[in-house]
């Protein structure tokens, strides 16, 4: 199985027309949170990204929460695309898993959408035992420093990895490791960003 794998547009509507572009390269696309900015404007880049026909599996950032995403789908139509947040969906035979938000609660204040490292072990408490987790935020001490080298990743997330062992994790929201592969046991984890990569499961990544 082939995956298209992306986070972070941000708003960007070229970023997310090359993903459409790429988009039948795949056979499942996946974007791993943080489509649009601070909770505004998250109906412009989800316009452009439901030109995608193939299977889509989106969890949300912390620009954005389920309810508006689900809000924005059910407005503009978009059948292939599946809405995870602690949740999953079986796409070909695979499980995919799915958590969103800011994951320990970030600094950002009252816009960001997010969670407790608690909050987070509750929504993940049925990942199943390898399937591909997608997860906004990225495991404590794997692709999760910022440009100032300190480790913000999910010490829940990290968890339900080392305890379901992930075909694959995909993540985003920590910038400065965009584009960063890491292992946790036998799981690769990574940090997708905007521009795309192309991962064969269960081999390695090819951008």
């Amino acid at each position: 199985m082939k995956l298209l794998l992306f986070s972070d547009v941000h708003g960007d509507l070229d970023a997310c027309r090359e993903l459409v572009d790429r988009s039948s390269e795949a056979d499942v696309v996946v974007g791993a949170g943080d489509f649009c900015q601070m909770r505004q404007n998250l109906q412009a880049p989800l316009d452009v990204l439901s030109a995608i026909t193939t299977p889509t599996v989106l969890v949300p950032g912390n620009a954005e929460t389920e309810d508006e995403i689900a809000g924005q789908l059910s407005a503009i139509g978009w059948p292939e695309a599946h809405v995870l947040h602690g949740t999953g969906v079986l796409i070909d035979g695979q499980p995919f898993f799915g958590i969103g938000g800011g994951i320990p609660v970030t600094p950002f204040g009252p816009w960001s959408y997010d969670f407790s490292e608690e909050e987070a072990r509750r929504l993940l408490a049925d990942c199943p035992d390898g399937a591909v987790l997608v997860s906004h935020s990225p495991p404590k001490n794997a692709v999760d420093r910022d440009s100032k080298g300190q480790s913000l990743g999910s010490v829940a997330v990290r968890e339900a990895v080392e305890a379901t062992a992930p075909l694959l994790t995909v993540c985003g929201h920590i910038h400065g490791s965009w584009g960063h592969t890491a292992t946790i046991g036998p799981t690769s984890v990574f940090n997708a960003g905007p521009d795309g990569a192309i991962w064969n499961l269960p081999g390695a990544d090819e951008t």
